[in-house]
């Protein structure tokens, strides 16, 4: 169209890998965004620098003198698994510690492979049981994905980089997040796999 052009909608969705919820979103947020023609900016953060940051704790802590409260939501996950057909399975070396993996994915950026490398983490966290807390193990996944993961895991070492992610989360923080995921439309914020719906009415009306 001569003279026009088609603007974007953008909105941001904050993760963590360590965070199964973090997967359940990244696998429904396609089909959001085909639907709305909006497109998902995805900021790597720490979820356990968040949690310090905020006060915050995660559920299995959080509830665990409610095993009512907590058996609840397994409850909910599960149903919302099912529902969408997701071929998520719980790692059994949860909870792991992320900070590598996301150190990663802000040198994935820095290296152009954000996408394949948040697709291949992702998977090997929550389809495949990977133990995803040994370099190794995430060199192999890295590698069978096609990606250069010697170079991926010394970009990650680059102090730059980890003060990309520190700076991530406190940002995050500032905003108002105090879990994973967190997705922002404009200054609107919308926390949990459960405000998805809620997510795609903003961008359609928006």
């Amino acid at each position: 169209m001569d003279g026009e052009f088609l603007m974007t909608k953008s909105f941001q969705f904050l993760f963590d890998f360590g965070g199964p919820n973090s997967y359940l979103a990244h696998k429904m947020l396609p089909d959001i965004c085909a639907r709305t023609g909006a497109e998902a900016v995805y900021i790597p953060i720490s979820l356990g620098g968040l949690f310090k940051l905020t006060n915050n704790q995660a559920p299995f802590m959080r509830y665990a003198e409610t095993p009512a409260k907590r058996n609840y939501e397994m409850l909910e996950f599960d149903r919302f698994v099912k529902a969408h057909a997701l071929p998520f399975k719980m790692n059994p070396r949860f909870p792991i510690n992320s900070l590598q993996l996301m150190r990663g994915a802000v040198a994935a950026q820095h290296l152009g492979c954000f996408a394949p490398y948040v697709d291949a983490v992702m998977a090997a966290m929550w389809e495949d049981r990977a133990d995803m807390g040994d370099v190794q193990v995430v060199a192999s996944v890295l590698d069978a994905a096609g990606l250069d993961s010697a170079a991926l895991l010394a970009k990650a070492e680059d102090p730059a980089v980890k003060a990309e992610l520190i700076a991530n989360t406190e940002d995050a923080a500032k905003r108002g997040a105090f879990g994973v995921p967190t997705f922002y439309v404009g200054d609107d914020i919308y926390w949990g796999k459960e405000r998805l719906g809620q997510l795609e009415i903003a961008l359609t009306t928006s």
